[in-house]
This record gives C-alpha cells, sequence and structure tokens, in this order.
C-alpha cells in the first residue's frame, strides 16, 4: 500500500522560486571575459601563434617541451613552489598566533587587530615598492641595524640572490598574516565556550585546550586560509615585480613573473601562453588536493 510523503515546509519558508534566467546575464559577462580567453589561450598553446595576427599552425605540444627543457621556467616553477610553501606556512601560523592572542579580554584588543589587519588593506604593488625602500641598502632595516650596533647583519636584502626570494617572503607574510588572523578569528569566536570549560574542569592547561580543542575545531578556517595562501602565491606577481622585477640574475622569478616577460618583453606569446597553462595546472592540482586531504582529516576527526 502506497503512502503519499509529503514534504513539510520550514516556518517562514518562502514558496518563491527565483527565476534561473537571472543569473544569465552575469554568467554571460564571467563567459565572455573569463572562460572564452582562457579557452582561446589553452588554444593558441599548441600553435604557434605570433599574438597578433590570424595566422597560425598547430604544433602540438612542443611549446610544453620548449618550458620544461627552459632552465629559466624552471627556475620559476622551483621559486614559486618554494615562496609558496614558506609564506602559507608561516603566515598560517602566525595568523593563528595572533588570533589567540588576540582572541581574550585585552583591552587593546581590537587596537591591535586594527593594527595587525592595516597592511592587508595595501594593494600588493604598493607594499612591495614600500618594502623595497626599506630593504634597500641605505633604507630603514640597514639603518636601524648600524644603529644598534649591529653592523655584520645589514645586507643587499635584494641584490644578493642568496637571501633575494627570502626578503620577497617576508613582505608577503607581513601583509596577509592580518588576512588569516581575522579568518582565524572568526573561527574561534565560534567556538562553544562550554568546551573549553570543561576541558578545564578535566584538568586540561591552557596548551592542552589549544592544541586539543581549539585547532581541531579551526578546521574550516585552517582549510580556508591555507587554500587562499596556496592559490595567492603560486599565482605571486604583484609583489615580486615591484621589489625586484625577478632579478637578481633570475633568483626571485616566478612563473606569474616569467609568463609576462616571456610574453611582452620576448614577444613569445605560444610560449608565454604554456607556461600559463602550466601554472593553471599547478594551481589547480595543489589546491585540490590540498583540499582533499584536509577535508579527509576532517572525516576521520
Amino acid at each position: 500500500m502506497s503512502q503519499k510523503v509529503e514534504r513539510r515546509q520550514r516556518p517562514g519558508a518562502s514558496r518563491v522560486r527565483i527565476p534561473v534566467w537571472f543569473v544569465i546575464p552575469a554568467l554571460a559577462v564571467y563567459g565572455a571575459i573569463t572562460l572564452w580567453p582562457n579557452i582561446q589561450g589553452l588554444f593558441y598553446s599548441f600553435t604557434n601563434w605570433d599574438g597578433f595576427g590570424a595566422v597560425w599552425d598547430f604544433v602540438g605540444v612542443q611549446n610544453f617541451i620548449d618550458v620544461l627543457t627552459d632552465s629559466s621556467s624552471l627556475r620559476a616553477i622551483g621559486n614559486t613552489l618554494l615562496l609558496t610553501l614558506i609564506v602559507t606556512v608561516m603566515q598560517n601560523l602566525l595568523g593563528l598566533v595572533l588570533a589567540l592572542g588576540l582572541n581574550t579580554t585585552v583591552k587593546s584588543r581590537y587596537v591591535l587587530r586594527l593594527v595587525f589587519f592595516l597592511p592587508v588593506v595595501l594593494t600588493p604593488i604598493v607594499a612591495g615598492f614600500l618594502w623595497k625602500y626599506l630593504l634597500s641598502p641605505t633604507g630603514t632595516v640597514n639603518t636601524v641595524l648600524d644603529s644598534m650596533g649591529l653592523h655584520s647583519l645589514a645586507q643587499d636584502w635584494l641584490g644578493n640572490p642568496n637571501i633575494a626570494l627570502f626578503s620577497i617572503c617576508a613582505a608577503i607574510i607581513w601583509q596577509g598574516t592580518g588576512y588569516s588572523m581575522v579568518i582565524y578569528l572568526a573561527g574561534l569566536q565560534g567556538i562553544p565556550e562550554d568546551l573549553l570549560e570543561a576541558a578545564s574542569l578535566d584538568g586540561a592547561g591552557a596548551w592542552r585546550r589549544t592544541f586539543s580543542v581549539v585547532i581541531p575545531l579551526l578546521n574550516g578556517s585552517i582549510v580556508i586560509n591555507v587554500l587562499l595562501a596556496l592559490t595567492g602565491n603560486l599565482k605571486q606577481f604583484d609583489t615580486v615585480y615591484a621589489m625586484t622585477n625577478g632579478g637578481p640574475a633570475g633568483s626571485t622569478e616566478t612563473m606569474a613573473t616569467i609568463v609576462y616577460k616571456t610574453a611582452f618583453q620576448y614577444n613569445l606569446f605560444p610560449t608565454a601562453l604554456a607556461q600559463g597553462v602550466l601554472l593553471t595546472l599547478i594551481v589547480g592540482v595543489i589546491a585540490v588536493t590540498q583540499y582533499r586531504l584536509t577535508q579527509r582529516k576532517a572525516d576521520l576527526t
């Protein structure tokens, strides 16, 4: 005997359905500005297109072979991965520490939150030029070190190939830590106080509560922060271009800067498109892998 199952509507729920065609204008704009150029770029990466005319010949994967056998491109890939690793780890670690410290009843917490978040409102290009001045041989950092008698620590921070990339990492971490802090603060404020009080009554100290209760409950914030840091830094261009333009001697070249130079300085558009496609693949694979691993960890816990 069949029974009809009636779906109960929640109180206050609206019966009005939003027409699907409302999203058509937005999809049309997105398709014209984003999807279609990317599809064209993918297609031309398999050709010898000169970037201007309508004449082209299909060359297969030759452009990709040229990229993967080019020392400058390989070095840029390595620099990009190293920069992404350093910045992602340090930005999230410092952001979490600041969030834990400012998620208290200290009177100046609101002012401190504002101070630590202020670098985020700067555009990356402005932050890059600011740090370029600070780290110049006669800049503020070396001046302060000299005034403290630490002459041996003064460096040509952006002119030394061995430390230039790490100097850029410091600038990116300085600007992005406040953003991570805000996301972690939002996650901390969503943790029920009852759980922390129960852990405290069970004898858990501050460190134990942090690592056994707080951090596991911040999994959502951690996933978001790590994902944003990974995807953002794998495409890093502005700060690097402003501070060193990929120098000295290509020691700070990233995939984004090498794509720009290959296309607009060397006029090798098919090679630049192949580099861009590889960058997109790297970003996609790493982002999806990170997301799946963190989600699997959350499911296990």
